[in-house]
């Protein structure tokens, strides 16, 4: 009886031990589980023939949800870093530095810089200018520096129309010229000179108190770049004789000399008149 009892017990243990897929005697070599897990095998197919998952990228989600694991094994394009790239393209960056900042910054140049170019212009201008008054073959203005200044110019006018009467009175008078004085603003020639008589004290003409000048091509708004020296001098001779000018004989009036800040003062005072009311031409006989 007892050997009997222990051969059923040595049966179930036996059965136990085949029927358990987890008990270790089934993953022997060769074991296989039997026609069973070889049918399994075999509808398994290809596509679950022992193919191991990929593993997840680095820094991806292990366990991403629907529609995520695709997007986690994308590759990223890669982003340039600041300063990325070859000896060539950084040296096109550093090249195009300076350029770029000034664009950034408008184009536009520096209080210093911008002082500097308009000087340069300046001084180019008014030296060809100088340059051609010198060659002219009639002589009819001359020209002197004041202290060596190039924008600062004594201007003589040797000559006006000799038929009028301010001819006449520059040969009784002994007058061998008309002294102007020119100063040349920063931006000129975008900007016109301040223009004044000095000598002789004159009357009408269009010369007023301090010897300024009412002409409309010496005010901002009437002026161009174009205009030159000379041909501002030759307009002045003109408006001289259409507005009969003429050398001042009065006694104790003849004699004083033109004063440079009522000039300004009175140009100033003109010029506001002008754009208020218009550059009218006044007839010859209101002087």
């Amino acid at each position: 009886m007892a050997t009997l009892l222990r051969k059923i017990g040595l049966i179930r243990l036996h059965n136990r031990d085949t029927e358990d897929p987890k008990h270790p005697h089934n993953h022997r070599a060769g074991g296989g589980g039997g026609p069973q897990s070889a049918s399994l095998r075999g509808k398994g197919g290809p596509k679950s023939g022992g193919h191991k998952q990929p593993p997840p990228p680095p820094g991806g989600d292990a366990s991403p949800g629907p529609g995520r694991g695709r997007r986690a094994a994308e590759p990223t394009a890669p982003q340039p870093a600041a300063g990325a790239g070859g000896p060539r393209e950084r040296a096109a960056g550093a090249r195009a530095g300076p350029a770029a900042r000034e664009a950034g910054a408008g184009g536009s140049l520096g209080p210093a810089a911008r002082q500097q170019h308009c000087t340069q212009v300046r001084s180019r201008r008014l030296m060809k200018e100088l340059q051609d008054i010198a060659r002219l073959s009639d002589r009819f203005i001359s020209v002197e520096l004041v202290d060596e200044s190039l924008f600062d110019w004594n201007v003589k006018l040797h000559q006006v129309d000799k038929d009028s009467v301010l001819w006449q009175d520059m040969k009784e008078t002994n007058t061998e010229f008309i002294l102007l004085n020119l100063t040349f603003p920063d931006n000129f020639p975008f900007s016109p000179p301040f223009m004044r008589v000095l000598s002789p004290r004159l009357e009408n003409g269009y010369v007023l108190d301090g010897g300024a000048i009412c002409m409309e091509l010496l005010t901002p708004r009437g002026w161009s770049s174009a205009y030159t020296v000379e041909a501002v001098m030759r307009q002045f001779a003109a408006s001289l004789v259409k507005g009969q000018g003429r050398i001042c004989r009065k006694a104790g009036k003849s004699k004083k000399s033109f004063s440079r800040k009522e000039a300004e003062a009175t140009f100033k005072s003109l010029v506001k008149t002008h754009e208020k009311y218009g550059w009218v031409t006044p007839p010859v006989s209101d002087g």
